[in-house]
């Protein structure tokens, strides 16, 4: 099992709530009806805290600012994601997905990364 990792920061025109909002109601519901497409096995969003803390463990280590949120998508392997990706259904849902996403995040100010989870 792999892990999809995005950290993700909004459009700037975008509030935290208004971008919270949009990632909840209105992308969770295209991916997860997409899921099987994309050989998805479970997917997650966790949403930034506005909290005081936030900023004490930023500047207690000299970090960049915190992103607005984290997506987690996991998938059976690297290569079946691959598959996946390479599929005709999954080419055509590649535009909608990078257009609904554009809605929201700013793709400039985000990262992406694949993990191998250690439970320790």
């Amino acid at each position: 099992m792999i892990k999809l990792v995005m950290c993700l920061r909004r459009r700037p025109d975008l509030t935290r709530a208004q971008f919270l909002d949009y990632w909840l109601n209105k992308h969770a519901p295209f991916f997860q009806a997409n899921a099987a497409t994309m050989r998805a096995k479970r997917y997650v969003q966790g949403h930034t805290l506005d909290s005081p803390l936030n900023d004490g463990f930023r500047e207690s280590r000299g970090m960049e600012p915190e992103y607005d949120g984290v997506a987690e998508v996991w998938f059976d392997s690297e290569e079946d994601l691959m598959a996946a990706m390479g599929s005709p259904e999954m080419q055509q849902l590649g535009g909608a997905l990078a257009a609904d996403e554009a809605n929201f995040i700013d793709h400039s100010r985000s990262s992406a990364f694949l993990v191998r989870e250690h439970e320790l």
